[in-house]
């Protein structure tokens, strides 16, 4: 840890008013659990819908807390050592705002409707190759996770990647000036949380936030086949580099692309002279994160034979289009969260895996749940997605409400009814997976976070075996 700093500095950081402590004792640590506290540490108590953690301040302490960070509506804590202010929430925010000042190193913001978490991942596995790199772990994307990410940085750190979400517009806002990103990523603009935000464009100016917290010398990379993002080509007032397959007018673009069931093969031009790239995860949406990857990389001057190691080394998170080969059918989870594109990019990947490990023979099965935060493009957007999975799926199985507007999309696209079955929960479908699912399927799950669909994984895993690689 990089802390060398005592509770009145603390204390400043978050404008808070310092009671039943000197001053002078030392921050050796934040966290926002207790059952995470050791001895030195502050304990940031936040409230949240099922906990409130000012309930856990006493046992803190007891674990050797050396104070508290507590809201001012919830008392005075009696003789407990704390730093009392008016928002907890903000006061974190702060703690990794005047920690991140401590580290003069690269750091990357990535913000997007969709991909901001596999981009991630591409981007942390390219600058590492050449720097000791941190990067956002699990969802920690939102107001409580990013400053938790900030404070996992240390001495041995040369550059850090940040991803950063949003719901309402200001969410990026605040981040990105805990953050100060001196590089931001935004990988495309589609309409994810548009029931929040109003409109495409609307998402656009919540995810240009990002900006705020550049410096002037700061450089902006944005995925130039999105129409939104392209628009913005000669308006911002950074260095504005632009990645992208079908335009090519961007600085970096991919060609002479192969796509396989287990990744893909592309050509990037660099300085005049031609690489040859490979990943090992299919999908032409992966080519894009490898594509704002090599744009990181040249900006933080990653040699090219570096940058093809570290795109061919990535791998995704869990539930993120993780294939699982069973003794009887092949899995692919994906069931972390969905929105329009990310369910289109599955699909092909589905079908890309059929051709290719059975020559097209093998049945082709989705379990799709509901696409949360759409608003009123819902309906559109779920029966949009069962038009697609008309032409390319043999059985689909949906979840929710919403999702029955696939199961209608779908039998509209041609899709034989017997072929369908709609549910109203994961664990529902779950119990039916024996009269759905045959040997030698490929099966792939896809929904919103809300919905829940591991349990559908879970089962499956509970049918087979794994095949030992």
């Amino acid at each position: 840890m990089k802390w060398c700093i005592n509770i009145n500095a603390l204390a400043k950081a978050v404008g808070g008013e310092i009671r039943n402590l000197s001053g002078d004792e030392i921050v050796k640590n934040v966290v926002r659990d207790n059952r995470e506290v050791d001895e030195g540490a502050v304990f940031v108590a936040l409230r949240g819908e099922n906990n409130n953690g000012h309930r856990f301040a006493g046992d803190a302490v007891e674990r050797g807390a050396v104070c508290c960070v507590v809201d001012k509506s919830e008392g005075d804590f009696g003789s407990l050592p704390v730093v009392a202010v008016d928002d907890t929430f903000k006061a974190l925010l702060d703690i990794g705002a005047y920690y991140r000042d401590q580290f003069n190193i690269p750091i990357v913001g990535i913000t997007g409707s969709v991909g901001k978490t596999s981009t991630k991942g591409m981007i942390a596995s390219v600058l590492s190759r050449e720097y000791n790199t941190l990067k956002t772990e699990k969802n920690y994307n939102n107001e409580i996770g990013v400053p938790l990410t900030l404070l996992r940085l240390n001495d041995d750190h040369e550059a850090a990647v940040v991803e950063m979400g949003m719901n309402h517009f200001g969410e990026i806002s605040r981040l990105t000036r805990v953050v100060r990103p001196d590089t931001a990523v935004i990988t495309n603009i589609g309409i994810s949380h548009i029931e929040n935000l109003g409109t495409r464009e609307g998402i656009l100016k919540a995810k240009l936030e990002i900006l705020e917290g550049l410096p002037s010398d700061g450089t902006v990379i944005l995925n130039g086949d999105n129409d939104l993002l392209w628009s913005k080509n000669g308006e911002l007032d950074f260095e504005t580099l632009y990645y992208g397959i079908e335009n090519k007018a961007c600085d970096v673009s991919a060609t002479d692309i192969k796509l396989y069931s287990t990744g893909s093969e592309f050509t990037v031009r660099l300085d005049g002279q031609d690489y040859r790239f490979e990943t090992n995860v299919p999908g032409i949406h992966h080519i894009y994160n490898a594509l704002a990857a090599i744009l990181v990389g040249c900006r933080y001057n990653v040699r090219p034979e570096k940058m093809i190691k570290g795109v061919r080394a990535f791998e995704p998170e869990n539930n993120r289009q993780e294939t699982i080969e069973y003794d009887r059918f092949t899995v692919i989870n994906d069931c972390y969260n969905a929105c329009p594109d990310s369910m289109r990019s599955g699909i092909s990947v589905l079908e890309l895996k059929a051709v290719s490990d059975s020559g097209g023979h093998a049945r082709k099965v989705a379990f799709l749940g509901d696409m949360l935060e759409l608003g009123d493009k819902a309906p559109e957007a779920h029966y949009d997605v069962g038009r697609m999975c008309a032409e390319k799926l043999d059985c689909l199985v949906t979840i929710g409400e919403m999702a029955e507007n696939i199961a209608r999309g779908a039998i509209d696209g041609g899709m034989n009814p017997s072929d369908i079955h709609s549910f109203a929960s994961g664990a529902e479908a779950a119990q039916k997976l024996g009269i759905i699912v045959r040997d030698g399927d490929i099966i792939w799950i896809k929904g919103s976070h809300g919905m829940h669909l591991e349990v559908i994984a879970e089962a499956l895993d509970g049918m087979a075996e794994r095949r030992r690689s």
